[in-house]
This record gives C-alpha cells, structure tokens and sequence, in this order.
C-alpha cells in the first residue's frame, strides 16, 4: 500500500447511500419490500400473463377445486379465483395508493401551515381534532350511502365508485399525517438555517419549499406506507359490508363479502383473499418500521 492511499481520507456517504444502508439492515423491513414488490408485479402484470377474464361466467364450471386449468378453483358462477385475486389485488392496490396520496397531500399541507403560521396553528389543530373525534366507519358508511349513487350516475360505475371511496377515505385518514408534520415543522422553523433565511427576506412560500419540507420529509415517507395499508383495510371493510364496488369489479374486500355464505363448504375462498390483505398490510407495515428507523438519525447514531 502507498503512503498517498494510505494517507487518503475514507470516503463518506451520501444521505440516501446512509438511509439505504440502514434500511438493508432491517430484515424485516426487506422481507416486507420483497414480499409487497411481488405483489405490486402480480397484480400488475400478472392478468395479462394469466389471461383468463375475471369477469367471465361459466356455469358448467362453478364450484370446481383447484387444478392446472384454475390453480385456485372456480367460484360458485365458475369464474376463476386465481384471475379474480389477482384483479381485485389490482383495484385494491389502486384504491389504497390513490387516497394514500390524497390523505398524505390533505396531512402534509395542514401540518406544514399549522406549525408555520402560528395565526393560523390553533383553528388547524382544533379542525384536526374534530375529525379525530368522529367516529370514521359511521362517518364513512354515511358518506357512501349518500354519494355512490349520483357518483355512479356521473362517472359510471366502477368510476364513480373508485372516486368515492378514495375521496372517502383520503378525507378521514389525513389526521396523524397532520399532527406529526406540524410537530416536526414546530421544531425545525426556530433552527438557525431558517432564522438566517428569515433575515435575509426569504418569502414565507419559498422557506417551506426549500427548507421546511424537505426536512421534514422522513415522518412524511412514514405516514406515506402506513396510509397505504390504512387504505387497503378500509376499502376491504366497506366491501366485505357490500358498500364497495359491485360484483362484477372484484377486489379483495368484495371477494370475502362473496364467500361469506359458503365459508364452510369452500373455506378457501376466504383464505385466499383474507391472506392477501394479510401480507400486504404487513409487508407495507415492516417498509414503514425500516424507513422510520433508517431516517431515525438517533437511531443511526447509536
């Protein structure tokens, strides 16, 4: 070794190089991305691998157990189960990721206003409050009762149902996103770098932009994968009470309300898309477990 290698300094890594290492070390947190990426691939690409219609009916089929023309068996209408798992994981993921997004948008600009205009702070929080207050599935079955139809009207069914429920539940689950942005913004608007850029006549806009929000994007990627699976749970719970989408649109909620009434006689169509909530929810709980401790930077410290 030479003394201009030896004496040379270590090299140092970027942030997301740091956050990406911590992140590995989590086994579960990548046994949860392993597992949601494979699931995020089957319901994307694999109706079209499978290439049986998940809609289609054929009586002289129904109720057939599982084989290599239907690995998971046909439903009381013989429509196959493998291509309706894989379908309604397709809508479920949609409906989860989209009012994801909303509640996440809704949280981040509530808590960003609240913790950064103090005359603003208290009506916010009281608002937050308020909602956390009310009880969400009521709240939610109200709001489906009296929007699916004209929506359905509007936009047509399966439409105007996708827009409903993620409206609905965007709107009810944007509350803790809120609280814990405006708490991080609270701490980090009386740090030096803000100061500074208050004395030099930085716009209040331009603040929040270049420094509040990055800075306070770790709590926001959190609230992001456990919106996910908050999501999921309560689409799959206003479907299994038959307040989702219709029949013929599967999704995993829609598919345990079908075979309800035959759990006893075929007990694996429940299992089948019970088990596919299952592990998604949990998948996207450990993502949320690792990235909350690889951007924990006290956690990273010690």
């Amino acid at each position: 070794m030479t003394d201009a290698t030896a004496s040379a300094p270590p090299r140092h890594r970027s942030q997301r190089q740091e956050v990406w290492r911590q992140f590995r070390s989590h086994k579960g947190a990548m046994a949860g991305l392993v597992i949601f990426v494979v699931i995020l691939l089957g319901v994307t690409i694999g109706p079209w691998l499978w290439g049986l219609d998940a809609t289609l009916v054929d009586i002289r089929s129904r109720n057939l157990g599982p084989s290599l023309a239907h690995p998971f068996g046909t439903d009381q209408l013989g429509r196959d189960l493998l291509a309706r798992i894989l379908s309604g994981g397709r809508v479920s993921l949609a409906v989860g990721l989209t009012a994801m997004l909303l509640s996440l948008a809704l949280g981040t600009f509530v808590g960003v206003v609240a913790g950064f205009f103090e005359r603003l702070d208290g009506a916010l929080m009281r608002l937050t409050d308020l909602f956390l207050a009310l009880p969400l599935l009521p709240l939610l079955l109200v709001m489906v009762m009296l929007f699916r139809e004209p929506l359905s009207r509007s936009f047509g069914p399966e439409n105007g149902i996708f827009l409903l429920m993620v409206t609905a539940i965007g709107l009810t689950s944007w509350m803790n996103t809120a609280r814990i942005v405006r708490g991080d913004v609270l701490a980090i608007k009386n740090r030096e770098f803000i100061m500074a850029a208050k004395s030099i006549g930085t716009e209040p806009s331009a603040m929040i932009r270049r420094h509040i929000l990055p800075n306070v994007l770790s709590p926001i990627l959190v609230s992001a994968t456990l919106g996910i699976a908050t999501a999921i749970i309560t689409e799959s719970s206003l479907s299994f009470l038959g307040l989702g989408f219709p029949p013929d649109f599967p999704t995993w909620g829609r598919l345990l309300y079908d075979a309800v009434d035959q759990i006893q006689l075929f007990p694996i169509r429940v299992i089948l898309p019970g088990v596919a909530i299952a592990l998604t929810v949990l998948s996207v709980n450990y993502i949320g477990d690792g990235l909350r401790d690889a951007m924990d930077l006290r956690a990273r410290k010690r």
